[in-house]
């Protein structure tokens, strides 16, 4: 294997501030409520903790309009909790990382409001200004929300362009001196003990220079692992430009000097886009996040064909990652309709496939999504989908609202579920029977499975350091091996509703779901059962 950076071997739990835990009872979660809760997580087994923004902000979109890269939102807490945060996360053998917006800002960035100011601005080429065709827009780019992503300021008659939401203009890093503020901002946070960044929509980072219309796509629907191509557009000069992978080893040279960190991208496209984010496997970004899987569908062929591209295109020195969800799709567990026995088979999948594990708060206790009215949103996706049917959505895979998967922790069945003692932010989700209290006794509950879990795979460097070998499906049973020197270790998933039977050696049951028995050169596994062999 190449070089022994931590990151390698993690796993990774995504903690989204608002929803975690209240300390202050103003129904929002923050930063002290997270410190209240670092033992839960150090608990879990996960060794590294991905912090949404807690920055300064409108929160018009819940923290990823940043008004301030240096300072902590009042709703989150204060300077001095977030460097305890830290220090306390340390104390705990846990790593931090910390969501970096660098795409855009808040239009309340001072910033951007300097750079609106008037066409001589100081500030005005930090962000992407151009004049329009007329009355027309500069070209014909769209942003991830499928609409225009060009808006015109009437004052200065010129457009700025925003690959999201209005209120996020891009920043322009054709300027040096933007690149510079930013490094600087970064190393900052770092040298406070920050181990990393998860950084938002960083294929974006540049667009083309001399702003070219992006060609037809028959494609209109969006998906997590494919935004490069969606609402009739392909988006070739807009996305995964070559400057944006230029920009990730600058920014491995620049962070390089604080210590061994991560760098892990949001990226979307196909395996070869996103791998180029990766460098030679040392020189850029650590790692980024492959999406195919958050779609997924329940069988052993789907898992198998990712298992196979993953050794195509990120064998040693690149790793992929597996995630199953995040705090912009809906909650995975509902694409197998809440079921915990299946959860359990795909949570061995994760934590024993050859990568690293990212996995988003409560999913370790089975919960699902929310049901909030549209109406009723905060999120300011839901705008744009107002006028769309809940039946119409569900049909064609459309998530109406990113507060359905942010809805608040839950850890008790007391009023607003031990979240807070004031009426919270957002509903409480639709399986308000899974809490942490009531799994923490329970041995055959989801919680305690997922500590074993973790337990297993810390403990046996086949499962989180070794190669990936024997990738087959026999019917409905998915298998694969680990193997790190003399160390082997195999893994079985039935993904059927009936017993099944797949040749396999002798061995020692590290962790199993479901019916396991093993015979002298077989192993039979019960309805929706997997389990993790050592071999002697």
């Amino acid at each position: 294997m190449s070089r022994n950076h931590w990151w390698k071997t993690t796993t990774i739990y995504q903690v989204y501030p608002l929803s975690f835990q209240d300390s202050n009872g103003d129904g929002i979660g923050d930063l002290r409520g997270i410190i209240h809760r670092l033992d839960y997580i150090a608990s879990l087994g996960f060794e590294t903790i991905w912090l949404s923004p807690f920055y300064k902000s409108p929160f018009r979109d819940h923290g990823y309009d940043v008004s301030s890269y240096t300072e902590v939102d009042a709703r989150m807490g204060t300077d001095a909790d977030i460097q305890e945060l830290i220090d306390r996360a340390h104390t705990w053998k846990l790593r931090v990382i910390l969501d970096m917006v660098m795409n855009h800002t808040s239009d309340q960035h001072p910033w951007f409001v300097e750079s609106k100011s008037s066409l001589d601005s100081p500030k005005r080429n930090w962000y992407i200004w151009k004049k329009g065709k007329g009355n027309q827009p500069p070209n014909n780019w769209i942003s991830m929300t499928g609409k225009p992503g060009w808006f015109r300021d009437r004052k200065t008659d010129e457009w700025y362009y925003a690959n999201f939401l209005e209120f996020q203009p891009d920043l322009n890093y054709r300027n040096p001196a933007v690149k510079t503020e930013m490094f600087e901002m970064a190393k900052g946070w770092l040298r406070r003990g920050a181990d990393g960044f998860r950084l938002d929509i960083f294929n974006s980072i540049y667009k083309d220079d001399q702003f070219r219309d992006n060609p037809f796509s028959p494609v209109y629907f969006p998906r997590p692992h494919a935004l490069d191509e969606c609402f009739f557009q392909k988006k070739k000069y807009n996305l995964n430009l070559p400057e944006s992978v230029d920009f990730a080893r600058d920014l491995r040279n620049a962070t390089d000097s604080t210590g061994d960190k991560l760098l892990l991208g949001e990226v979307s496209g196909d395996d070869r886009a996103i791998r180029s984010f990766l460098g030679n496997g040392e020189d850029a970004l650590g790692l980024v996040f492959n999406f195919a899987a958050i779609e997924y569908q329940y069988n052993a062929h789907f898992f198998a064909d990712i298992l196979k591209r993953n050794e195509e295109h990120f064998s040693d020195p690149y790793l992929p990652t597996l995630v199953f969800g995040n705090h912009d799709v809906p909650r995975s567990i509902g694409r197998v309709h809440g079921s915990i026995e299946k959860w359990k088979v795909l949570a061995i999948l994760q934590f024993s496939a050859r990568g690293v594990p990212v996995s988003y708060y409560g999913e370790e206790i089975g919960m699902t999504n929310g049901d909030v009215a549209v109406a009723d949103a905060q999120d300011p996706i839901a705008q744009a989908n107002k006028l769309i049917p809940k039946f119409l959505a569900h049909l064609l895979g459309v998530f109406l609202t990113r507060d359905d998967c942010r809805t608040p922790m839950q850890w008790d069945s007391s009023p607003n579920h031990g979240f807070s003692t004031a009426n919270p932010w957002n509903p409480i989700g639709k399986s308000p029977e899974r809490t942490v209290a009531g799994q923490e006794r329970d041995e055959h509950s989801l919680l305690t499975f997922y500590r074993k879990l973790l337990a297993v795979r810390k403990s046996h460097a086949a499962l989180h350091s070794g190669l990936a070998e024997e990738i087959k499906t026999t019917g409905s049973i998915l298998s694969f091996d680990r193997v790190y020197g003399k160390e082997k270790a195999s893994v079985y998933l039935n993904f059927s509703s009936i017993s099944a039977r797949v040749k396999g050696g002798a061995g020692t049951v590290l962790i199993a779901t479901g019916e396991v028995l093993q015979h002298k050169d077989e192993i039979e596994l019960g309805p929706h059962s997997a389990l993790i062999l050592a071999h002697d």
